[in-house]
């Protein structure tokens, strides 16, 4: 094992776990056991599996939409996720827990090997072997020349290419080495991945995300505080204070729609129009809102995620009186023909409260089956080109008056009645833009007025990505150091043997694992013609 490869604690083997060992002694073997790389490595494990489920299960903090229709869909399976904060993942203890051992085990396991890296970089080239002729790569001629003489020479064509040399005095051999960048690799690639842990945390901690949906047009905007958001997921040490006072709204928003092949009907690129102020007092700016390409005010960027459709329903009731107006936000279930789900509530309607719903059709057809009958209702296509809602209606209390929080995306159905028809069968509207359907019972109307569209807006500040983003440069540009740069030891001996000549040995050592044996042969090669090359020239200036 070399220097390199030792770390302080090597040379003393952990104690085993005795029966009567001290608190002292205990936390020691605890201390070892968790800076092990053997730790690190099991750590590390861990986290990546335990970010698995922060992908497979809708987040809170991402999408608490997705979490509201997961719990409606699953309810036995719910509460056992909630126990295991499994729609939180990332804040949850247990996540927390894997992360700070892993910070700790990283930290106690490479900082000690940094001052080991550091004194193998300083080290100088070790002593040349007593029998040179035993190592893989090794040659030797003689020369009249005297041993002093083609030492010094020795120097000169090493260092020409980039050797660390080392002549001790009366030394018959020049010892030289190169390749140091790949300890220099390791101690770079080590350390970034601290920063990187650390730039990660800080974001975590400090940052925020959140989400809004947002309707198109002048008359809908967004001003960056904490009431606006749909969602929001502050860290655990954020201050509102360092929200930046912008505000922006949605123009205009353009889609271009795939026509043909398998994907026809989806969007294939979409982008929103914003009008912003970074402050009140600010003047007017105009940005192209694009996925992957966000607006970025201070230290907040804002990102283009989603998009759909929002019919402008009007409820009258049974009074006549307009008791719901204006767009309601559907949300796709189909991400390619956009197929919507959503829901309308009018919880002041006379004489009793109405909620709808239903599914929006952006381009409403019926298919056929195998036999040819008329299947279920679906889309053909993302865009709006024969739009139609359709909408079951439901009568009573819709959960809009115990005081509790509801979600405008969910219809509390627990206590209400769903309306029918004469035969039994639910009502259904089937409206197309500008239809007017009139309901049972006096009940009222409503009509299908036209067409707006949303967007779906996150917004996150992550003070630490520069950090964790140069820690990844860094860390990425040490392990090419590591992998790529080969050391390797060169000698050059010399002796005066008995019958007047000098005998030149030269050896090479590669200390990297899978060196390329051809390489090594021609750069000895190289050496020895260097040095001949030299002898020869040295001659010729002599004669001269």
């Amino acid at each position: 094992m070399t220097q390199l490869d030792r770390r302080p604690s090597d040379d003393r083997q952990a104690p085993a776990l005795p029966a009567d060992l001290d608190a002292r002694s205990l936390a020691r073997w605890t201390w070892r056991q968790l800076t092990s790389m053997r730790t690190a490595l099991v750590l590390l494990l861990l986290l990546a599996l335990a970010a698995i489920p922060g992908s497979v299960i809708p987040q809170e903090d991402i999408d608490s939409l997705a979490v509201a229709q997961w719990r409606d869909n699953h309810p036995r399976l719910a509460p056992i996720w909630d126990r295991l904060d499994l729609f939180a993942v990332y804040g949850s203890v247990w996540f927390s827990a894997i992360y700070i051992l892993l910070m700790v085990s990283l930290v106690g396991c490479i900082v000690p090997r940094l001052f080991v890296y550091a004194r193998a970089i300083g080290a100088r080239p070790p002593r040349a072997p007593r029998h040179l002729s035993r190592l893989p790569d090794s040659t030797s001629y003689t020369t009249d020349e005297a041993p002093d003489v083609v030492l010094a020479r020795a120097e000169k064509v090493v260092r020409r290419r980039h050797f660390r040399v080392e002549r001790a005095e009366g030394a018959d051999a020049v010892a030289a080495e190169r390749g140091y960048l790949r300890e220099a690799g390791n101690l770079v690639f080590h350390f970034a991945v601290i920063v990187v842990l650390v730039g990660v945390a800080t974001g975590s901690l400090f940052g925020y995300k959140g989400g809004v949906i947002l309707l198109n047009g002048d008359d809908y905007g967004f001003s960056n505080n904490l009431t606006q958001y749909d969602d929001f997921a502050p860290g655990s040490l954020f201050d509102p204070a360092v929200m930046e006072p912008f505000t922006f709204t949605i123009t205009d928003f353009d889609v271009e729609w795939m026509t043909e092949g398998r994907r026809a009907g989806q969007a294939r690129k979409f982008v929103a129009h914003l009008d912003y102020k970074t402050d009140k007092d600010a003047p007017t700016q105009q940005y192209d809102l694009k996925v992957n390409h966000p607006l970025s005010i201070g230290d907040t960027d804002i990102f283009l995620i989603g998009h759909g459709y929002a019919p402008v329903i009007t409820i009258r009731d049974g009074e006549g009186n307009v008791t719901k107006s204006g767009p309601a936000v559907f949300l796709p279930t189909n991400g390619q023909t956009f197929e919507s789900f959503g829901v309308i509530k009018a919880p002041f309607a006379e004489p009793t409260q109405i909620g709808l719903e239903g599914t929006f059709y952006p381009t409403f057809q019926l298919g056929r089956d195998a036999d040819g009958n008329l299947s279920m209702p679906s889309s053909a296509f993302g865009n709006a080109i024969d739009p139609l809602v359709s909408l079951q209606v439901w009568t009573g209390d819709i959960g809009v008056d115990d005081g509790s929080a509801s979600s405008v995306y969910v219809l509390d159905k627990a206590r209400a009645t769903r309306l029918t028809k004469a035969d039994g069968q639910p009502f259904r509207m089937d409206l197309r833009p500008g239809e007017t359907v009139t309901l049972p019972d006096d009940l009222g109307s409503v009509t299908f007025e036209g067409l707006e569209r949303w967007n779906k807006i996150q917004i996150s500040r992550t003070p630490g990505k520069l950090v964790a983003l140069g820690g990844m440069v860094v860390a990425l540009l040490g392990l090419l150091g590591s992998l790529f740069v080969r050391p390797r030891r060169l000698w050059v001996r010399a002796r005066r043997q008995d019958d007047g000549t000098t005998l030149v040995e030269v050896a090479r050592l590669d200390r990297s694992s899978g060196s390329d044996p051809e390489s090594g042969r021609a750069e000895l090669a190289g050496i020895v013609a260097g040095l001949q090359i030299n002898q020869q020239r040295s001659k010729e200036e002599d004669r001269s």
